[in-house]
């Protein structure tokens, strides 16, 4: 069955379900999108991967790519197989330099590890028969909120309001705090704010 690659393109708060968020894919090169609801903290795992933040501590994921990489385990990719009832099924596909075994995981679980090990994501044209969306030309309302939350994890209200007060000097110490007391949602607001501003200066 032939495999179909997945590019992530952003995160947002979902609007069906509360405290959940919406991972969007992109077939690569083309205009079938594959939103899957996946909850907060897989959500901020992910957006902390792709906003390249150092956490103080290791989080779950991050422990398990360490702990694979000290005994020369790799992962080779993800493959998004299943999806039924609601429920999307993905399977790691791990290989130590010998031989190459199949793990079961959650989706987003497996996304997040995905992207610690940089590996491809891929899907079945099942899959994007049953679960995927088209974008029409012109047709800007799912797209406009993939980019405009890629690599973030968005919320319904908008706190980076409270930070526009700050001076850039505090807003690199809030963004400090925020990443050691693992607010990764607040960190990655903060790092939009700094980023905007340093931006204008050039």
């Amino acid at each position: 069955m032939k495999k179909i690659k997945l590019d992530i393109l952003g995160i947002s708060y979902s609007q069906s379900q509360s405290g959940a968020y919406a991972l969007i894919f992109g077939e690569a090169g083309k205009k079938r999108r594959l939103p899957i609801i996946i909850g907060s903290f897989e959500a901020q795992a992910i957006a902390i991967e792709l906003e390249k933040m150092k956490p103080s501590r290791p989080l779950t994921h991050d422990l398990f790519k360490n702990f694979a990489t000290t005994f020369n385990i790799s992962i080779t990719e993800v493959i998004i197989y299943k999806f039924s009832e609601g429920i999307f099924y993905a399977k790691l596909v791990c290989f130590d330099g010998v031989k190459e075994v199949e793990i079961d995981s959650r989706t987003s679980d497996a996304v997040a590890i995905a992207v610690r090990f940089k590996c491809p994501i891929y899907t079945y044209e099942k899959i994007l028969n049953a679960a995927g969306i088209v974008m029409q030309e012109g047709d800007e309302k799912i797209q406009g909120k993939q980019e405009a939350t890629t690599g973030n994890v968005a919320t319904t209200e908008d706190p980076a309001v409270s930070y526009q007060h700050m001076t850039l000097k505090e807003l690199e110490k809030k963004l400090m705090e925020a990443i050691d007391s693992e607010a990764y949602e607040k960190a990655s607001i903060i790092r939009d704010e700094i980023n905007k501003r340093k931006g204008s200066d050039s």
